[in-house]
């Protein structure tokens, strides 16, 4: 079976930085899934977005939510953790930028689904949420 595919959801105002730097070390890493760039390069109207979006975010077998210290205010992440639940599709988050266990979450992202930037720790998220994905 092919590696699972993560759409990586994060705030774009804040955390672009971590978002390339953890794309980048996932490639080099032995964590079994491959990151889909599929962002938006440019703005759309909100509708348009939207539809890329759930278009790309359908094509995943996960959302990883990177979570800054201000990414509960950003609403595109909260959209697109709305969306994967919505289609069943596993969330799980990785602090990044400073961000802790007391760092306010976007709305619909679990505490016990959130965990530190450590890849053996991603990689048995990732291991858990397939898991639970084909036990649904």
């Amino acid at each position: 079976m092919a590696d699972p595919r993560a759409f990586i959801s994060f705030d774009f105002d804040n955390n672009s930085g971590e978002k390339l730097y953890f794309s980048g070390q996932a490639k080099n890493s032995r964590t079994p899934f491959n990151i889909e760039d599929w962002s938006s390069k440019t703005a759309l109207p909100e509708k348009e977005w939207e539809q890329y979006i759930k278009g790309k975010i359908n094509k995943c077998n996960m959302l990883i939510v990177l979570v800054g210290k201000k990414t509960s205010t950003a609403t595109g992440v909260v959209k697109e953790i709305a969306f994967a639940k919505s289609h069943n599709i596993p969330v799980f988050g990785v602090y990044v930028g400073g961000a802790d266990d007391t760092t306010t979450l976007p709305t619909g992202l679990q505490r016990n689904r959130t965990i530190k930037w450590d890849w053996k720790e991603i990689a048995d998220a990732i291991d858990q949420v397939m898991t639970e994905g084909k036990n649904k």
